[in-house]
């Protein structure tokens, strides 16, 4: 697959390619990229239906000239721990965002969230998260409250006494418990809904069905979260993925 930034002529690709209701994935086979370029490109230029090309290209020629000029001379590139490309991991950063943007997370949480994920110790202070995204320390803090009371990340002092804010290996277990338990507070209120409609009648029919409907959604989340747990906590087999194949 071809590397680098996408020229102005695959945009307009995209663009065509939105317009006739092609999937991402489509989009991103005829032009031989990866479907992730394709998304992050959509989603951070406006969504697939207020995408332009022009635009799109514009913004992402400013974007680099931002980066050019608040990048000091010399540290372009950032070392990387176990030889990893500085461009790669930036890149992926990115997509990541744009995949948890994707589910429902406002922008500033999912670039917290990307930045915490791929640290490796998996825990950063609130200085080296406006270091590495180039924000506010309030931005920080309201960030980190959200994804606290989503229960995707914890807060904890280090041998400084500083605070942390950690994403740990239980992080997507409790995600879903998360989860599971907002899913199963909207089926109790549409519950309630029933008695207050009357029960029988077309709306409290839908209020009583979706309630059902929820009800067996929670419990299979909780009980698939608690089957699968320990994969958490299992390291990959090394080699595993080139063997099999």
């Amino acid at each position: 697959m071809p590397g680098g930034r996408l020229t102005q002529q695959e945009r307009q690709q995209i663009a065509l390619g939105l317009a006739d209701g092609l999937a991402y994935a489509e989009i991103a086979r005829r032009l031989d990229r990866p479907t992730s370029t394709v998304t992050r490109e959509v989603m951070r230029n406006g969504g697939p239906t207020a995408y332009r090309a022009d635009l799109a290209h514009r913004a992402t020629e400013h974007r680099a000239h931002r980066r050019r000029q608040a990048t000091p001379r010399g540290a372009e590139v950032a070392p990387q721990a176990h030889g990893r490309d500085a461009e790669a991991v930036r890149a992926y950063e990115e997509t990541l965002t744009t995949v948890f943007m994707q589910s429902g997370m406002p922008k500033m949480m999912a670039r917290v969230m990307s930045c915490l994920t791929i640290s490796d110790p998996g825990s950063l202070t609130a200085a080296d998260l406006v270091r590495r995204l180039t924000v506010s320390p309030a931005s920080v803090s309201k960030a980190v409250a959200f994804l606290e009371s989503q229960g995707m990340v914890r807060r904890e002092r280090d041998e400084r006494r500083r605070e942390r804010y950690v994403v740990d290996d239980d992080i997507m277990y409790e995600a879903m418990m998360a989860s599971a338990r907002s899913t199963a507070e909207v089926a109790e209120t549409a519950r309630q809904g029933v008695g207050v409609l009357g029960s029988g009648t077309p709306a409290a029919t839908r209020l009583e069905n979706m309630a059902r409907f929820l009800d067996f959604v929670s419990e299979s989340i909780v009980r698939a979260a608690d089957q699968a747990r320990a994969v958490l906590h299992t390291r990959p087999e090394t080699g595993r993925r080139d063997t099999d194949g």
